[in-house]
């Protein structure tokens, strides 16, 4: 093992301290790391030393070969079982980006909270990819536990994103493959999955970090909204153009109007902390819930202003357990005072009355169906097509 990973080797290096490649500062960081029990601060980064000290914790030897067996059937069947709204909303991505990735000869995997495969592209063959073929099939963990340092095992340790490069992965026999992985969290800021980027014997010849970070935030946004039954979504952008991509902001609001959830691109253009906790929809977005329930029916976005001052264009949908979306189903109603009553000419005067309050998410999605249903004269069933929900639903929903 040792004689076919020469590039570990720091015999042939300069003799000056700094060094001009990336696997020159490796081979030297695991030399002082491994062989002189150094910490080799600046060779590589925090990340990677950080694992390489978990990983030896952990007992692992780096000359050994590591196992790359997948887990068991009914270990394997409960991940992907488990973690099937995280694959349905990764479907159309993963297949984007396999295809784009065809040309490159690099491998695209996406694992679970633990690191355990749940999906990976097709092997290309290639005789120089043998480690990586073993390494990515459904099934296998690439957790620090079973395989010391690689960028999905530190990114399940520490839900950050980040890059390992050749000889930076903590055993020998993964000396010469490379790979980008990005975290994907759920609706309560917790891990979920992984997505990474690998390839062996070659660069990648693209910025493979951008390029996962941005499919990773796609899959996160799409997660987040299937997640959100019930929620209003905003989705929000102080560019429209960028409404409608992984660039936008999104936010999940409750039937009492607060905000329970921000992705990553939102906590930034609202100013606030990621893990801030929920807050009132009007005190982050300067608009109250019965202001932003109106978005639901515009067919185009819409300007608000922040709190801070920032001018934002804003889109909102709304989904019901079941699967509506009501973006373009029927026009929200706007929120209508009661009218006063005549007042006697004997009596005093009478104070006006309060104001309505506001209507929850559940009463206007009531009232959305039941327009529906008169625009439709009654017809359940044209109601249910127009809708895009079952007949049942519409009838469950009349019992209310």
């Amino acid at each position: 093992m040792r004689a076919t990973h020469r590039n570990l080797s720091t015999q042939d290096l300069p003799p000056q301290p700094f060094f001009q490649t990336p696997e020159q500062r490796a081979a030297l960081a695991r030399q002082r790391f491994f062989e002189e029990q150094q910490h080799p601060a600046g060779l590589v980064s925090e990340a990677v030393i950080r694992s390489w000290s978990r990983s030896r914790t952990l007992g692992h030897a780096s000359h050994k070969m590591p196992a790359l067996d997948p887990v068991n059937r009914s270990a394997l069947s409960a991940a992907l079982a488990r973690n099937r709204r995280l694959l349905e909303a990764a479907h159309g991505d993963l297949q984007q980006l396999e295809a784009a990735l065809a040309g490159t000869a690099s491998r695209l995997m996406l694992t679970d909270a633990h690191g355990v495969i749940v999906h990976a592209s097709r092997g290309t063959g290639d005789p120089e990819q043998k480690v990586l073929d073993a390494a990515t099939r459904v099934g296998v963990q690439l957790a620090e536990e079973v395989l010391g340092t690689n960028a999905p095992g530190i990114v399940v340790q520490t839900g950050m994103a980040c890059t390992v490069q050749c000889c930076e992965h903590f055993y020998e026999v993964f000396g010469q493959v490379r790979c980008a992985a990005a975290p994907i969290h759920d609706v309560h800021g917790r891990l979920v999955g992984v997505l990474d980027v690998s390839t062996e014997s070659r660069a990648f010849g693209f910025d493979a970090a951008a390029v996962v970070g941005v499919y990773a935030t796609s899959i996160e946004n799409r997660l987040l909204q299937a997640q959100s039954d019930e929620h209003l979504v905003l989705h929000f952008q102080a560019a429209p153009a960028l409404l409608g991509t992984p660039m936008e902001g999104l936010a999940g609001v409750d039937h009492g109007g607060r905000v329970v959830w921000v992705n990553a691109t939102g906590h930034s253009l609202l100013g606030r902390p990621s893990r801030q906790e929920v807050a009132p929809v009007e005190e982050l977005f300067g608009h109250g819930l019965a202001q932003l329930l109106p978005l639901c029916g515009a067919t185009e976005a819409l300007r608000l202003q922040l709190p801070s001052g920032l001018g934002i264009w804003v889109r909102a949908t709304l989904g019901l357990r079941d699967g509506i979306d009501f973006r373009h189903a029927v026009a929200w109603p706007a929120a209508m005072p009661p009218a006063p009553g005549p007042v006697p000419a004997a009596e005093p005067e009478v104070p006006a009355p309060a104001p309505a309050a506001a209507p929850s998410l559940a009463q206007t999605q009531q009232r959305l169906i039941e327009d529906a249903l008169q625009a439709n004269g009654g017809n359940v069933a044209r109601t249910a097509r127009q809708l895009g929900v079952s007949r049942g639903l519409v009838y469950r929903h009349l019992r209310k």
